[in-house]
């Protein structure tokens, strides 16, 4: 079994993905221990709760500076001697963790990488402004920035007439993003991404 945590913010909906993956038999291997929040009033802690996954509480307030507050969710994910991390939706710098878990940090997002990697606004807009027929979505392990390193996956969506960047943005999440961070989780747990 692979030991893993998930760093989430918001509404959770990236987390729900793999939570769902875990009920259908999709991931056998994984061991999900814990969900790290930021806040405690984030949608994202009932969904972790409704699992039966313990959610904790690493408030960036209560810290002086973003290195000490990445310090000690790099430490709570080393107490808790957690192999593989996930980013779901995670809205706080990633400070030292990508360092202290190299390779071992899973993320998405929703661009076919390195396509509008550095877009400034919404990435959706830029994608039909430009006229692009694909859209889609980028599995990889974080890099050092905690930005898109090496990628594991790809999936790609077709713009259709008539999409605005909400139509395009959700149906990216749905048939791409999120499949794509189970099925990377996946590989990970079979040892098919690592090198």
């Amino acid at each position: 079994m692979i030991r893993a945590a998930a760093l989430a913010s918001g509404d959770g909906e990236k987390l729900q993905a793999v939570l769902d993956a875990m009920v259908f038999g999709e991931l056998p291997q994984l061991e999900l221990t814990a969900v790290i929040i930021p806040e405690k009033n984030a949608y994202v802690a009932q969904r972790a709760i409704s699992a039966e996954i313990p959610a904790y509480v690493v408030d960036p307030d209560l810290f002086p500076t973003m290195t000490s507050h990445s310090m000690a969710v790099a430490n709570k994910l080393k107490d808790m001697d957690v192999e593989l991390v996930l980013l779901c939706d995670y809205d706080q710098p990633l400070g030292v963790i990508p360092y202290q878990f190299k390779n071992r940090m899973i993320g998405t997002c929703p661009m076919l990488c390195p396509a509008f990697e550095d877009c400034e606004g919404d990435v959706f807009e830029a994608l039909l402004a430009y006229g692009c027929k694909i859209a889609g979505a980028t599995s990889y392990f974080a890099d050092g920035d905690g930005r898109v390193g090496k990628i594991i996956d790809q999936r790609a969506v077709s713009v259709v007439p008539g999409d605005t960047p909400e139509t395009l943005a959700l149906r990216v999440r749905e048939q791409a993003e999120w499949p794509l961070l189970a099925e990377a989780v996946k590989l990970y747990c079979e040892g098919k991404t690592r090198r």
